[in-house]
């Protein structure tokens, strides 16, 4: 694919002035994307009387990107108590933020009572000892459908081999515990994997947890997580939402009427809302030849923006300050010492040192993973809000990597 064939939705302008205003590395959101992919969600679901969209806040958690989706209505889905913190102090009420943790102690579990949000555990050993330290929280279970789903193992989650949720076949041992411990189950909750465009995997996982839900009384909810593909180049993929929610309505409507009580459904997007929002901004700063490649080094790395090592995923790389340019092949790289690829063999607009190069899709899983590795500073974030531009996280100093440093006479 030629990199440089792309619409934007903020102009190339606009990306080049706030780059000159704010300094690279730079992220940038824009919040009339996210409205967008939130209000087209609700629309996608409308007809179920009962909804609830929570965002999942692990793709971004800058408190301003919290509060936007607070403000459109959204609930929240965390993963550590410090999202429940952070969502609790972007305005969230209890009610609205899910709790649900992988491989935390029972402590943690313990706190997110003391602040009444709701609770999913996935794990026997921590409901045996929730249920005695707290008989009266009501909780919901995540299970394990045992689906492969998603693009691929790193973000598939719902198979056999998963640490993440209790599997189906367990659901003897689960009744003992709450036999014995008296807990009351408010809901069942599956996720399994991202980037997932088979609308046949949420269905299969649907009808494992309707097939479960039966032998339970009074819950509340299904949650079914999220894992929607986005497009990451023009004809890319991408989950079919209008068909996903003619097929899930369907059957979450004839097992209403079978549990013979209208429940709550929940969905948890996170790269669906905010991915798309997100753009990456890097200066040259240095191309280089080699006897087969030619090199684009940027300022920053993977300490920065780790999804196209970690995941090998593809995000778009267009160079914004030379749009119109002779296209040309380039491997852009980071300035990490280690191998740190952004794009492999792409063919982007004749790049020169000191241009800028926009990376797409950065709004999910991008920051929120960022480190301090090679003690780099992380960068700055801005967010575009009604055409005025925010910025909403300093880039980081050298004060900010010492500030929890201890010093000892040695």
């Amino acid at each position: 694919m030629n990199d440089n064939k792309k619409n934007y939705s903020v102009s190339r302008d606009q990306l080049m002035q706030l780059g000159k205003k704010y300094g690279t590395p730079l992220y940038i959101y824009d919040s009339e994307k996210i409205e967008r992919q939130y209000i087209k969600m609700k629309k996608a679901f409308s007809e179920v009387p009962h909804l609830r969209i929570n965002y999942a806040c692990k793709a971004n958690t800058n408190l301003n990107v919290l509060k936007f989706l607070q403000k459109l209505g959204s609930g929240l889905d965390t993963v550590s108590i410090q999202e429940v913190e952070l969502g609790l102090r972007a305005g969230f009420s209890p009610k609205h933020i899910i709790f649900t943790p992988n491989c935390v102690s029972i402590q943690e579990v313990n706190k997110a009572v003391y602040f009444g949000v709701r609770i999913n555990i996935d794990n026997l050993s921590i409901l045996e000892q929730f249920g005695s330290d707290n008989p009266n929280y009501p909780v919901g279970i995540r299970i394990n459908p045992h689906i492969m789903a998603g693009g691929n193992y790193k973000i598939s989650v719902g198979h056999v081999d998963s640490k993440f949720g209790i599997s189906y076949y367990q659901i003897p041992h689960l009744k003992r515990i709450l036999k014995n411990t008296g807990l009351k189950i408010e809901g069942f909750h599956m996720h399994t994997g991202s980037d997932i465009s088979d609308i046949e995997a949420f269905l299969q996982g649907a009808q494992v947890i309707f097939q479960i839900a039966l032998n339970f009384t009074d819950i509340d909810y299904i949650d079914f997580g999220s894992g929607f593909k986005v497009p990451y180049t023009k004809n890319d993929i991408k989950t079919d939402l209008n068909f996903l929610s003619r097929s899930i309505i369907e059957k979450f409507e004839t097992f209403c009427k079978v549990y013979g009580k209208k429940l709550t459904l929940i969905w948890e997007p996170g790269k669906f809302l905010v991915s798309e929002s997100g753009y990456f901004l890097v200066h040259v700063n240095v191309i280089k030849h080699t006897t087969s490649t030619v090199f684009a080094g940027v300022d920053s790395g993977f300490n920065h923006f780790i999804r196209p090592m970690f995941y090998d995923a593809y995000h778009c790389i267009e160079n914004i300050s030379n749009p119109n340019g002779r296209s040309r092949f380039y491997t852009v790289v980071g300035y990490i010492c280690e191998s740190d690829t952004f794009g492999f063999n792409r063919q982007i607009a004749e790049i020169r040192e000191g241009d800028i190069l926009c990376i797409k899709n950065a709004g999910a899983y991008c920051f929120s993973m960022s480190s301090n590795y090679n003690s780099r500073y992380r960068p700055s974030e801005v967010m575009i809000v009604k055409g005025q531009d925010f910025l909403i996280r300093r880039r980081e100093t050298m004060q900010d990597l010492l500030r929890n440093i201890v010093e000892i006479q040695i």
